[in-house]
């Protein structure tokens, strides 16, 4: 953080530009809505000059300023921290969950590990809570530098602040590898203007300027306003006004890093020595620093020349310059020098009041591996786990494998490490862990855990792809040594398998499902995972009718588990089954009640949990069977959020709800333009399973549109693989469009194949789809017959847009047989649901049948809610039921006053005043 006395003026010469960005955040916060903005730039340029002038500008706020420092140390939300620190007197009146969590995180209580985004929640609900009393300016300096966790976690709440008086404003150097803060509202600050970097390189220098001097320097800063003033200063008058001895070719962040090293030479031994020491803490404790330099005999006295030289002030806490100011003392400091002041910090350091930091510094003092200090990084990694600091963890574990001195034990740590990193999403320190432990002595077992882990990476990567076959090869090594977590594995790579579809590189289904049999037993009673990956194999080996009964089994025990998953342990096991319940294996069932029951159950697991690495596949899973519901509006809502939350935390959207949605929704140029980026999109990930879908919705929007041969050709393309649960919703695409195509021998041939799987599961979703679908080829009263029955199943099912569907085609069969007002009843009432639905071309293709039979239609407006944003339903529906609004918050992982904002807007759409009267300007749910 730059603590120089440059007048602010100068410092921000030619910033016109930027400055009124960084007004317009603040008057939005001052006008009580939130504002982000993520201000970019290289080293130097004024980024921390700008926000001083924000801070300067937020007359009447309650500032927070928070810088990240420099550091190989990751102790967990130790940025987190610092924002919320002043702000913990309200942790009282978060809820309970959110409270407890923000506790055992800051280490304030002891507790089981908190999910890190119910952190997230509780820090969003702390920042509204500040909000009651004053608008907020949260001014984040040298972001790149912040704990993982805490990174991750500012960016989740950038992402769900919305009504709060918060100004959020994050300054930090330009990086290809930052990904957290993506997406959010950019500030570039470039290079000065050439003018105006003349104009402030000549308020700096006050000696005479050789004209070729100035033009050197001002080529070379490049813009750059602190290279402007500190490289000037490096130089003699003399070279000034001659041009002698002038840097050349450098980059600008290495020019003003020589320019403090230089100045730092010219300081006595002594006091070179405590600057060393201040930039090898983090922590700017001042008191550590005199501790520390008491052990290396460092006189008091050499504080004064470091602060009259301007690199760095001693006040309450120590504070360099700028960080370039401890770039330059660290980095061209000797190895002996930098170890000296670790072991200094070490010795001075509490082991009982901050023992990681002690570890921390012990470890960086070590000139060789060491093993009492690879334990003491061990413990230090458990502390960071039970806090909820996975990076961190990771990071002590990476540390502790690298100076345990042991082959064998470093193995150990190196896979320990190397989890850590998978749990915490560090790929790059992942392979670096791997390949340490790869280079050791490993035996059979660990061989086979680093085997999976590589995969589980690969899998993370790319859904598809060679995942299937790395995952095989992990549980194929882990057989002999540890049959458990072979079985893990092996359910992984059929869930590997199922995602990569047709586009896998390696085994797929069947082969994954013939080495689960060929594996190892089942632990005895069998656990979940063991019914669920039996039940998988069997149906992908025996086929839907010998397979049917172990799937069910399968499936019940995923309910049963899902009801009683009471521990962190039981939920485990959930996630790893979810990857493949309750999507495909319900809907393969055709088992409705089942999928509605696994998708609320697991969306309400997951916002309970703060599993926001889950919580969008399981409002995915849960919008899709809405969808089939006909509540097409509550599932847009579920996708919306999906969405907005795999953009919080890093992840890919999933697709399958959106393309099901635009497909039934008919609208043909957003569902085209929908499904084609999918297709390159999935083709990329190695994603076989949606390109399928993709192939399956693409069927269904041409069937509604009456374009049967595309509609045909689509899903032929579809039913080329069995793609898990949708290949019979593929097939039923498959016979109306062959029907009405004149490709009889096409829709019998799908016929025979559907009603092989709608026969084995027997359900009314399962019976009443073939009813249609063999009515579509019958004539007479069998025909008439086998619709009436379509239609008296699919009435008892959450199916509701097959019903739709049923009536529409038993209509257009009754106009065609001259039963005009029959055909009327059954197409009015396709017309009304489709409409209500918003299935637009379904609800066109009923109306054009309606007028064929005489009767006068007008096409239909949309329904109260219509204009309603996603958000604003999921909202207006809970409000409806009766929650308030810090529930609503909870639940949507927004804050309350997010909510009321948005109860707001609905009344003023909806026209009402009051939650009563929400119930009858709502549709019922459901």
């Amino acid at each position: 953080m730059d603590v120089s006395a440059m007048d602010s003026q100068v410092a921000l010469q030619g910033r016109d530009r930027e400055l009124a960005a960084l007004e317009r955040v603040v008057a939005t916060a001052q006008a009580g809505s939130s504002a982000v903005l993520v201000v970019r730039g290289q080293a130097g340029i004024g980024k921390t000059a700008l926000l001083d002038h924000a801070a300067g500008r937020a007359d009447g706020f309650r500032i927070i300023s928070v810088a990240g420092i420099e550091s190989e140390m990751e102790l967990p939300y130790a940025g987190l921290h610092q924002l919320c620190a002043p702000l913990l007197g309200r942790l009282h009146r978060l809820p309970t969950p959110q409270c407890d969590a923000l506790s055992v995180a800051f280490g304030l209580q002891e507790g089981e590990a908190p999910n890190r985004f119910l952190v997230g929640l509780a820090v969003l609900g702390l920042l509204a809570c500040a909000t009651e009393e004053q608008p907020l300016a949260c001014l984040i300096d040298d972001a790149q530098w912040l704990d993982e966790g805490s990174l991750q976690l500012l960016a989740f709440v950038a992402r769900r602040l919305k009504a709060e008086a918060v100004a959020l404003v994050f300054a930090l150097r330009d990086s290809d590898n930052d990904q957290e803060l993506a997406g959010l509202p950019e500030l570039i600050v470039a290079g000065l203007s050439e003018p105006d970097a003349r104009a402030l390189l000549a308020s700096a220098v006050r000696v005479p300027l050789d004209p070729l001097v100035r033009d050197r320097i001002v080529a070379e800063a490049r813009g750059n306003p602190m290279a402007l003033l500190q490289v000037p200063q490096a130089l003699t008058p003399a070279e000034l006004a001659g041009g002698f001895g002038l840097p050349g070719g450098r980059a600008v962040p290495r020019c003003i890093e020589d320019a403090f090293h230089q100045r730092i030479q010219s300081l006595p031994e002594d006091s070179r020595r405590l600057v060393l020491t201040a930039a090898a803490d983090p922590t700017g404790d001042l008191d550590l620093l005199w501790r520390a330099a008491g052990l290396q005999d460092i006189a008091v006295g050499a504080a004064a020349p470091a602060e009259a030289a301007g690199l760095l002030e001693f006040g309450s806490r120590v504070r360099f310059r700028h960080p370039l100011v401890r770039s330059a003392v660290y980095r061209r400091a000797s190895a002996p020098a930098r170890r000296a002041a670790h072991r200094a910090l070490a010795e001075a350091t509490d082991p009982l009041l901050d023992p990681d930091r002690r570890a921390w510094h012990g470890a960086h003092a070590a000139a060789r591996p060491d093993e009492s200090i690879a334990v003491d990084l061990e413990r230090s990694a458990d502390r960071a786990r039970r806090r909820g600091g996975v990076a961190a963890a990771a990071s002590f574990l990476r540390r502790a494998a690298e100076l345990t001195p042991d082959p064998a034990r470093r193995v150990s740590r190196a896979l320990a490490a190397a989890q850590a990193d998978i749990d915490a999403g560090g790929a790059d320190h992942t392979h670096t862990m791997l390949a340490a432990a790869e280079a050791g002595p490993l035996d059979d077992l660990q061989r086979a855990q680093l085997e999976r882990l590589r995969a589980r990476l690969a899998f993370a990567r790319m859904r598809g792809g060679d995942a299937p076959r790395l995952l095989l090869d992990a549980a194929h090594r882990l057989a002999p040594g540890d049959a458990v977590l072979a079985r893990d594995t092996l359910l992984e790579a059929i869930g590997a398998a199922i995602f990569a579809g047709r586009l896998s590189e390696g085994p797929g289904q069947q082969e994954v499902a013939e080495a689960t049999r060929d594996g190892p037993a089942p632990s005895s009673p069998p656990r979940m995972v063991d019914i669920v990956l039996d039940g998988i194999a069997g149906l992908i080996i025996d086929g839907p009718t010998a397979g049917i009964d172990g799937l069910r089994r399968a499936l019940q025990a995923v309910r049963e588990g899902q009801r009683s998953a009471a521990t962190d342990a039981d939920r485990r096991w959930l996630w790893l089954v979810f990857r493949v319940t309750p999507e495909p294996l319900a809907p393969e069932l055709w088992d409705d009640e089942a999928w509605h029951e696994l998708a609320t159950g697991a969306v309400d697991i997951a916002r309970a949990a703060g599993a926001l690495a889950v919580l969008p596949m399981a409002l995915t899973y849960h919008a899709c069977s809405l969808v089939l519901g006909g509540e097409f509006d509550a599932a847009a809502a579920l996708i919306d959020e999906a969405t907005a939350i795999s953009e919080a935390v890093g992840g890919v959207p999933m697709m399958y709800a959106s393309l099901v949605l635009a497909a039934w929704q008919g609208r043909e140029s957003q569902a085209r333009d929908l499904i084609n980026t999918t297709i390159d999109e999935v083709r990329a990930r190695g994603e076989g399973r949606v390109l399928g879908l993709a192939e399956y919705a693409t069927a269904v929007l041409y069937n509604s549109l009456g374009r049967y041969d595309d509609a045909l050709a689509a899903a032929t393309r579809a039913c080329q693989y069995e793609d898990l649960s949708f290949f019979g919703w593929a097939l039923v695409e498959k016979i109306e469009a062959a029907a009405h195509s004149g490709q009889l021998q096409a829709a019998v041939s799908a016929l025979e194949k559907l009603t092989e799987r709608t026969r084995a599961s027997s359900t009314d979703w399962a019976l009443g789809t073939e009813a249609c679908s063999h009515a579509l080829l019958s004539e007479g009263v069998t025909a008439d017959a086998l619709y009436r029955e379509a239609v008296e199943r699919l009435e008892r099912c959450r199916v509701t847009v097959h019903l739709a569907r049923a009536r529409l085609l038993y209509g257009e069969w009754l106009r065609r047989q001259g039963r005009r007002q029959e055909a009327r009843a059954q197409l009015r009432t396709a017309y009304e649901m489709f409409s209500r639905f918003g299935a637009e071309a379904f609800s066109e293709r009923a109306r054009r049948e309606l007028l064929a039979t005489g009767e006068t239609v007008r096409k239909r407006t949309g329904h109260a809610d219509s204009e309603l944003t996603g958000q604003e339903v999921q909202v207006a529906g809970l409000a409806k039921d009766g929650h308030t609004n810090a529930e609503i918050a909870a639940q949507l992982f927004i804050s309350p006053r997010t909510v009321e904002w948005h109860l707001g807007n609905v009344f003023a759409k909806l026209g009402v005043s009051n939650r009563r009267q929400l119930r009858s300007a709502l549709p019922p749910s459901n």
